[in-house]
């Protein structure tokens, strides 16, 4: 009897601890990066509304002091 012949068949490459947690960082990061960039944007959008706001304060502070009395 004779034993089969060997098929050459490319080397895969072997996984490496490295790698494993690297592609966990990959699979774990996604949802955490989409939470960072939506933090940002709504942090964005307050600080906006912050500055419109400090915005017609201002306004009308310098509205109110460049009033005149009444005369009685």
């Amino acid at each position: 009897m004779q034993a089969a012949p060997l098929r050459a068949t490319p080397a895969l490459p072997i996984p490496t601890v490295t790698g494993a947690l690297r592609a966990v960082e990959a699979v774990l990061m996604r949802g955490g990066q989409r939470t960072a960039r939506r933090n940002a944007w709504t942090s964005v959008l307050e600080d906006r509304r912050r500055a419109k706001d400090r915005h017609e304060a201002e306004y009308v502070l310098e509205a109110a002091a460049s009033r005149r009395p009444h005369a009685t």
